[in-house]
């Protein structure tokens, strides 16, 4: 077992400070899934009104860093919330391990340095954000703004991960501009439905606690707008899917955009039992998870419409030591 261990943490250290293009690849897929994995814990902590389970920031009651007994806050909220924190640092020690495998990485490429230097700072900036939705107690707004920063942070991640796998070739378009400002619209339309789910979630019952603020719109008026924008990026997946098919698009591209389609319908039927069952709270968790899916389908399905070439062949390994040595 101690060996197997040894093994495990060799492995790790070498992904990281002797990286491959394989290994960071590796890497940045992991904070792929740690930031989309964060953005359902989050709705996690709405949906079960723990937004102040831990009412200081950024220790989590009084003088502690973590939960202690206080009769104003249950101890599952404290819990649900603590989790949701330390869970930050796992997704930050992971763009801190992307970031030093992007610098060790030879030859260096400077944009993917670029990229993975990106991610433990947006982390930082969530945390701090964090801080101000807990001393705001949980307004809408800064929740809002607290949620966004994920998917914005996923463009880097999902960057990062795609052109781990490529060369640095000049961009070379598979598609047509027609096609390709299709697929762009549809990343437009994708970012505005997470904006819009922001406001329903924001109106709606689950604020994170009992107490906290709502935005004064109207349910039903929000949750039509997010809808109507949900059905626009149906709409657009489907336009694309056909503008791939007549055009003869590499089949990587048309499959990504079946996946997303697919995608949508499942969140689509999803939405529609969830708002006609009152919004439950797992739902929503679900909800909220299958939407980061989509976001990430959507980015890799543009990164997909061009080719930068083969990866850079690496460079060589320093010569070990082989004279003999002293017996």
């Amino acid at each position: 077992m101690a060996d197997e261990v040894l093994s495990l943490v060799t492995r790790v250290r070498d992904a990281v400070w002797r990286p491959t293009p394989a290994s960071l690849r590796l890497l940045a897929l992991l904070s792929v899934i740690g930031n989309a994995g964060i953005i359902a814990t989050g709705g996690a902590v709405r949906v079960t009104e723990s937004g102040l389970g831990c009412p200081e920031w950024p220790r989590c009651t009084g003088d502690s860093l973590v939960p202690t007994h206080n009769p104003e806050h249950p101890g599952v909220n404290m819990a649900i919330e603590f989790g949701n924190r330390m869970l930050t640092f796992v997704v930050l020690g992971l763009g801190l391990l992307v970031f030093v495998a992007a610098l060790r990485l030879a030859p260096r490429r400077r944009d993917l340095v670029l990229l993975a230097a990106a991610q433990p700072l947006s982390v930082v900036a969530q945390a701090v954000i964090g801080g101000i939705v807990v001393l705001t107690e949980l307004h809408p707004a800064s929740v809002s703004l607290h949620f966004l920063l994920s998917p914005a942070l996923l463009i880097f991640c999902v960057a990062l991960w795609v052109r781990a796998g490529e060369g640095d070739a000049p961009p070379r378009a598979l598609v047509g501009p027609a096609v390709r400002r299709l697929a762009q619209a549809l990343v437009a339309a994708t970012g505005a439905v997470l904006v819009a789910g922001t406001v329903v979630t924001g109106t709606g019952p689950h604020a994170g606690d009992a107490d906290s603020r709502r935005f004064g719109f109207n349910i039903e008026d929000v949750a039509r707008v997010h809808s109507l924008l949900a059905w626009t990026t149906v709409a657009l997946t489907v336009a694309l899917l056909a503008a791939l098919h007549r055009t003869d698009a590499p089949r990587d591209v048309r499959r990504r955009t079946l996946g997303l389609f697919a995608l949508e319908l499942g969140q689509g039927v999803l939405g529609y039992v969830q708002y006609f069952l009152g919004v439950p709270a797992p739902l929503v968790v679900l909800h909220m998870l299958v939407a980061s899916l989509m976001w990430i389908a959507v980015l890799r399905i543009l990164l997909s419409m061009r080719d930068r070439g083969p990866l850079p062949a690496a460079a060589p390994s320093p010569p070990r030591n082989t004279a003999p040595q002293p017996a």
